[in-house]
């Protein structure tokens, strides 16, 4: 019989839902009948150590979320179990004002069986983009990081291409028969790398939009597809200390900037449209501590050349965000509201379908 591996001395599975940390106005009853409930979010997953990334399976449900601590897989049909499904991530220091450590970043599938996993846990110049075969079914127990189907880089500094040398992988998305990748290890480029796909077999990884120079602004971080495939859509996060100057941006199939639009969020991290609604939804990680509670899940609204940003929940340093395909939201955050003394306090948190 396979042996299911848990890790429950830094894992704990949570059924309560918490209350965001923010404190809303009193309101008069009318106000309070005219305002929309905000939804609140379900708490799955607690003691997860900065938790970056979140992705979710089309076929089985299986949630995929990476931490410090490696990769994990939340199986909806046993919600009171995690499954350490990758292990063995060096550790490596990000930010300023401030820092945290860090592993793999984010992850994404590629098809149905093989999961990308940006990382960030090598200093720049020695990162990769790892990408390993999955099963429908658990492991019988975790695989090492290095233990890849393919590993992606590194990208070495270059006066030609990138003179600092790439890192700081952060989210990937597979687009027309490439696979993305953004990365903010080159602050004069703010590269978005990139892979092409031939044969069932990623290429060379090279920095391929060089965002800082078309934006003017910072490390691209969040990154997805608009719903009809015509754009590849970017979170240009913008300076950590620096409030309010996160971009939306818009890519066209050769590379070039056709939209650039401000958000008036802070530190975009992570884009998911919703599958039901078409909305399109960001997190905003706020990094700066006198902004924090400005975090949160927020509605991007598109009217002409501006942004309307809603928020509708707010949340302790949200990293990144994805969809089931029966429209539930899940969550990575650092914080979780939760006391949890001497222990990691990040989470996977959840919303019911409706966005």
């Amino acid at each position: 019989m396979r042996r299911l591996f848990v890790q429950p001395l830094t894992v704990v599975l949570a059924v309560l839902a918490f209350a965001p940390l923010s404190f809303a106005p009193v309101l008069s009853a009318q106000d309070a009948a005219e305002k929309p409930a905000e939804p609140t979010p379900k708490l799955l997953v607690v003691h997860l150590n900065n938790p970056s990334g979140v992705t979710v399976h089309g076929g089985t449900g299986h949630v995929f979320v990476t931490s410090n601590q490696g990769v994990f897989r939340w199986v909806p049909t046993t919600p009171n179990k995690i499954y350490l499904e990758i292990e063995g991530y060096p550790t490596d220091v990000y930010g300023k004002g401030p820092k945290y450590n860090i592993g793999p970043l984010g992850c994404t599938l590629w098809g149905t069986d093989k999961l990308i996993v940006p990382d960030g846990s090598l200093p720049d110049g020695e990162e990769l983009v790892r990408i390993y075969k999955i099963a429908d079914e658990l492991p019988a127990k975790p695989r090492k990081a290095t233990e890849t189907e393919f590993a992606l880089g590194p990208i070495k500094g270059n006066p030609e291409i990138n003179y600092k040398g790439e890192g700081n992988y952060y989210a990937a998305v597979v687009w027309n028969d490439t696979i993305y990748v953004t990365a903010n290890g080159d602050d004069t480029k703010g590269w978005i790398a990139t892979s092409k796909i031939v044969d069932g077999k990623p290429g060379e990884l090279t920095g391929t939009i060089a965002t800082k120079e078309a934006t003017e602004v910072d490390a691209p971080v969040a990154i997805t597809t608009n719903p009809d495939g015509s754009s590849l859509v970017v979170g240009q996060m913008g300076e950590v200390t620096v409030p309010g100057d996160s971009l939306l941006t818009f890519y066209d199939k050769e590379g070039k900037l056709t939209k650039k639009l401000k958000t008036g969020l802070n530190d975009i991290t992570g884009l998911a449209y919703s599958p039901k609604t078409g909305k399109l939804y960001a997190t905003d990680f706020a990094w700066a501590e006198e902004i924090k509670a400005n975090g949160g899940l927020f509605e991007l609204e598109i009217v002409g050349e501006e942004v309307k940003a809603k928020k509708i929940v707010s949340l302790d340093r949200p990293t990144a965000l994805a969809f089931d395909k029966e429209g539930a939201l899940y969550l990575t955050v650092f914080g979780t509201g939760k006391d949890t003394g001497d222990k990691p306090s990040g989470g996977l948190v959840r919303l019911e379908p409706g966005l």
